[in-house]
């Protein structure tokens, strides 16, 4: 289970090191795509294969469904870390969610997430301002 939140810099070469105790759960290859919220996930490969199979029984015939694969299946790339525990951010997923220097890794129960530092921030103080509403609207769902 992935849980906290963690800061990081991107260096040069477009790397961010995961989290220390995240390590062995993506040390066989992970997967990262195009997120919600323009922020990035990384998926370990067990957790993708449940993932990208969902998606493909989504019905082909409708546009939602069709826009949904192919936000998350054409932006998806398969990365290892190195023997630092870095990943290196494809230019295109690294511009989609408008990273640059500093950036956020969280833990998102079955993904870790990427997000611009002060996009996280701003992200994070809404939710927070907001977890009222927000919780109310969670009952509703059952939980």
């Amino acid at each position: 289970m992935f849980i906290g939140e963690y800061s990081y810099n991107i260096d040069e070469k477009n790397r961010i090191s995961v989290p220390v105790k995240f390590r062995s759960a993506l040390a066989e290859g992970c997967i990262v795509t195009r997120g919600l919220d323009h922020c990035l996930w990384i998926y370990p490969l067990s957790e993708w294969q449940k993932i990208a199979a969902d998606i493909a029984n989504l019905p082909i015939t409708q546009k939602n469904s069709r826009s949904f694969a192919r936000l998350m299946l054409s932006g998806a790339m398969d990365i290892q870390m190195d023997r630092s525990g870095r990943i290196n951010l494809p230019s295109y997923l690294k511009d989609y969610a408008a990273i640059k220097k500093k950036a956020v890794v969280c833990g998102v129960y079955n993904r870790l997430e990427i997000w611009p530092e002060e996009t996280w921030n701003t992200f994070k103080k809404d939710m927070e301002d907001n977890s009222n509403d927000i919780a109310e609207k969670i009952e509703e769902l059952g939980l």
